[in-house]
């Protein structure tokens, strides 16, 4: 699997923001853009036919996205805990 870019909505850069999580989260989109899927622990949420997938950003917040082709759209962030 290759993600050549990694988009957000509006919604999540205000959400991320409003928790000083933006620097968290761009090195873990960076990650994933390098490859780096098992560092962020990239995986596809169960169940497994809706087709949403998840990473980590830190231990608390995971980020809920769905793939469009080659293209991760980032739709929420979820509080893990």
């Amino acid at each position: 699997m290759k993600i050549i870019r990694i988009v957000e909505r509006k919604e999540v850069v205000l959400y991320l923001e409003k928790r000083n999580l933006l620097r968290q989260y761009k090195k873990a989109k960076n990650f994933l853009l390098a490859g780096g899927f098992y560092l962020t622990d990239f995986k596809k949420r169960k169940p497994k036919e809706d087709g949403i997938w998840y990473f980590r950003i830190n231990r608390q917040f995971r980020a809920l996205a769905y793939l469009d082709n080659d293209i991760l759209v980032v739709f929420d962030i979820n509080n893990h805990q």
